[in-house]
């Protein structure tokens, strides 16, 4: 999984506004308008489970951020671009997959 720089400074202010560690869970569920969307949740240390692949990063200010999938979640996102905007139309964090043949519209929709 890639994380770009912007992606990376913009998780690096949220951590310093929840002023707590906190590890980002990304992963795939069932629904949207393409078949599957994409999650993003904060979690900490303890909810980390054994199977889950492991992701390490460092912010602009040096610091280290961890990233983790679920197993089932990886055969999807593998080689995922996680990129962040501050557009005014279209904002936000922004998935590309590589490995996805349609994708929605919003951006957080696809199938594979």
């Amino acid at each position: 999984m890639l994380i770009t720089a912007a992606a990376l400074k913009q998780l690096g202010f949220l951590r310093q506004q929840q002023e707590t560690d906190f590890i980002l869970r990304v992963g795939v569920r069932s629904g949207g308008c393409s078949g599957m969307s994409y999650t993003m949740d904060f979690i900490q240390a303890q909810d980390v489970q054994e199977d889950d692949k492991v992701y390490a990063y460092t912010l602009a200010d040096g610091a280290g951020f961890q990233v983790v999938s679920d197993p089932k979640s990886l055969l999807y996102i593998y080689g995922l671009q996680l990129d962040f905007s501050t557009a005014l139309i279209g904002g936000g964090f922004n998935f590309t997959n590589p490995n996805a043949t349609q994708t929605c519209g919003c951006g957080s929709s696809f199938a594979v």
